[in-house]
């Protein structure tokens, strides 16, 4: 075969030829000597050459990790994370990684029950990566380097095959971490459920009071507000949205629409986007092999729904497509992955975007330019936004890299992409600072990490929003210097009822002196806005050691200011140090969160309905059907239901829940099978809560009956 691509092809170079493990050639081509040879005999298939990153090496500096290595603790130890034990919370780890083996001290299997937290391997079920990753961006200490490269890394595996798992063996696992005396733990998973007393989230809160730093991922379901997921809603962790490192990305333009740039997100497990020249853009429906017409050669357009984002690339590829974008099918971006590799590039869009899209390849502007850009610090669009619903309290609290970040897995390393690689950044980095303050409790290691935060820009130079990026992009080498802490780090005076007077809202602030000099320090309020009065302290002295109790507080004239969610930065000024910049926020009327969310229907493997004890549980007799389902209410309903239609033709089918006044919280019910008057099979369901006066719907697929 190569001496026939030779004869052939004489203006292709072959660089190599492999025989051992992949039987093939390395070729430089122009793209048309690439097509001719696709229809050689002889050739299977022809693939780019991808470009591969180490990108620890990129975001471990950029948080300021890497110019701690010279730093020394009390013990004149370099800043490493020495002898401070981090539980990873997640779907184990492979503790025999070259780059983990020396770290590796144990953990607990809470999904089998045994003291073997090894991710779920072939033959075990769907096999898992993620915590061998997020444990590498701690502290890998081999051909990578972690945050923190000598912690000791604890496995507590709560999440089983294909990263599934429930509230119950999360917290389990929270517990044994407890119990185990780790220092740190990290939890990069989530829910949709956005509220401050979800069980996991209060979990988290109790393990903060007991001493325990928790960070968690703040969750990918950005970037529309009200996002944030728990257990990333716990008031006292420390929740993580995900931020950029220095990267260069793909964008693309319509040559005859310039001035709008459409940035390119690529789904988790996509090739690397490899094409730079211009190419025409066709749409391509939902990406059913019928709608994929005239697509070879082309970038093509697909809306999300109906099938995977696996078979939507899959059948662009077998009709010969260049590249895949998929808008999505409802407001704003989301998060998608790949559930297998495929050769051409596919990415994530907006909905905005795929419809300027469509609409420019309608005008017949079907014409892209793609090029790179060099960007940094800015806010993922995946990254899930606050603010939590109840108290109104500020999260993300912070922001750290989590976009093709490259670490640890099972028998090698890979990129990955998410808030889950953002918080592990946050949980070294809470390392570095404990071994530097041994006495520094839970409360003042956040502290500093949201006090020496920096605030990060979108691309129009605009502040990204507090519930967006917390107090910003961490900074540990400025955290581990700091000489005054502000605790709590963020300003969350809550909400107040409009056309109800002036109004009053207060937050208790901690202002203490670290160092071993007499500090200065004075508010600078922010400017004046109509109807709005700040109460802050005049300038004031703090000794050294000393720590300061202060009322601040805001009035609010509801008369003047109109309904909505209020935002910025009160600046804590340190004579001779830099400031600090405490965002605030305050919501004026009822604000425009989500009446009902995490809605859940499942086949009930308990049996039992929970009563006020283990001793008084209505069980029912082994093998009954039993149904379960949950939903959580921020704010209680005034009237909440569930109705069901035919998934194909959307014809009503029956109420299969209604209440009225119910109150606020996680609902959780169960059923037998014979108090569900339907018959077996599979349902669209609506769920609609409504409080005062708005109304939120979630749509759902539910199966009744057994598993086919």
């Amino acid at each position: 075969m190569i001496d026939q691509l030779r004869k052939k092809h004489p203006n292709v170079k072959i660089a190599r030829v492999y025989d051992t493990v992949f039987k093939g050639v390395s070729v430089l081509a122009t793209e048309d000597e690439v097509e001719k040879m696709k229809h050689q005999y002889g050739v299977k298939r022809i693939d780019p050459v991808y470009t591969y990153k180490v990108e620890l090496d990129e975001s471990v500096p950029f948080i300021g990790g890497t110019l701690l290595r010279g730093e020394f603790d009390e013990e004149n130890k370099r800043l490493t994370g020495k002898g401070v034990k981090i539980g990873v919370i997640d779907t184990g780890i492979d503790y025999n990684h070259p780059d983990l083996i020396r770290n590796y001290r144990g953990g607990y299997d809470v999904i089998d029950e045994d003291e073997d937290p090894m991710e779920t391997v072939k033959g075990q079920g769907e096999v898992t990566i993620h915590g061998t990753h997020v444990a590498g961006i701690i502290a890998a200490n081999g051909k990578y380097l972690g945050v923190a490269p000598d912690a000791e890394i604890y496995a507590y595996r709560a999440l089983g095959p294909g990263g599934y798992g429930t509230s119950d063996h999360v917290i389990a696992a929270i517990e044994k971490a407890v119990e185990d005396g780790m220092d740190i733990i990290n939890l990069s998973l989530g829910s949709s459920v956005n509220g401050p007393d979800y069980p996991t989230s209060v979990a988290l809160d109790k393990a903060v009071e007991k001493g325990v730093i928790a960070v968690t991922s703040s969750g990918n379901s950005g970037p529309n507000i009200w996002t944030v997921g728990s257990p990333g809603t716990s008031e006292k962790a420390i929740s993580v949205g995900a931020s950029t490192p220095p990267l260069e990305i793909p964008v693309l333009m319509i040559a005859l629409a310039p001035k709008k740039t459409i940035y390119l997100q690529p789904l988790q497990g996509s090739v690397p986007w490899n094409i730079s020249k211009g190419h025409q853009i066709v749409f391509g429906g939902l990406g059913r092999p019928d709608e994929l017409r005239d697509v070879k050669n082309k970038i093509v357009l697909l809306e999300r729904g109906e099938i995977s984002f696996t078979q939507k690339v899959k059948n662009a590829y077998a009709k010969g497509a260049k590249a895949v974008l998929i808008f999505n099918n409802e407001k704003g971006s989301f998060f998608g992955s790949l559930e297998e590799a495929i050769t051409i590039p596919a990415v994530a869009l907006s909905r905005e975007d795929g419809l300027f899209l469509k609409k420019e390849i309608e005008k017949g502007h079907d014409w892209a330019v793609i090029k790179k850009i060099k960007i940094e610090d800015r806010l993922a669009p995946f990254s899930s936004r606050g603010p939590v619903t109840h108290t109104w309290g500020i999260k993300p609290d912070v922001v750290a890299p989590g976009v093709k970040i490259d670490s640890t897995v099972p028998y090698g390393y890979t990129a990955l992409q998410g808030t889950s690689m953002a918080a592990p950044h946050v949980a070294g980095a809470a390392a570095l600072i404990k071994q530097a303050h041994p006495d520094w409790g839970p409360e003042e290691v956040k502290a500093a990490l949201m006090n020496t935060a920096k605030p990060i820009f979108d691309e129009n130079e605009n502040f990204y929003n507090p519930y967006e990026q917390g107090a910003g992009r961490i900074q540990v080498d400025r955290a581990i210097k700091a000489e005054v802490l502000a605790i709590p780090g963020a300003l969350a005076f809550g909400a107040v009822r409009p056309k109800s007077g002036v109004v009053e809202k207060t937050v208790e602030l901690t202002v203490e002196n670290k160092s071993q000099q007499v500090k200065k320090l004075s508010f600078a309020v922010p400017r004046m806005e109509k109807g709005i009065k700040w109460q802050v302290p005049l300038s004031f002295y703090l000794e050294p050691k000393e720590k300061r109790k202060l009322a601040l507080a805001i009035e609010v004239d509801t008369k003047l200011v109109e309904e909505g969610i209020y935002f910025g930065h009160l600046q804590l000024e340190v004579l001779g140090g830099d400031s600090i910049m405490l965002p605030y926020m305050y919501i004026v009327g009822d604000a425009d969160y989500p009446r009902v969310m995490g809605f859940s229907f499942e086949i009930d493997e308990d049996g039992c309905r929970p009563q006020a004890s283990e001793h008084d549980r209505e069980c029912y007799q082994p093998g009954a059907e039993m149904y379960k389902y949950e939903l959580y209410l921020p704010e209680g309903a005034d009237e909440l239901g569930v109705a069901l239609f035919d998934p194909t033709t959307l014809k009503f089918v029956g109420v299969l829940l209604h209440e009225t006044n119910v109150n606020r919280g996680l609902i959780e019910q169960r059923k037998k099978r014979e108090e569900i008057p339907f018959p077996n099979g599979e349902y669209l369901a609506v769920v609609y809560a409504t409080k005062d006066g708005k109304e939120t719907t979630q749509r759902t697929t539910i199966k009744i009956g057994p598993e086919q």
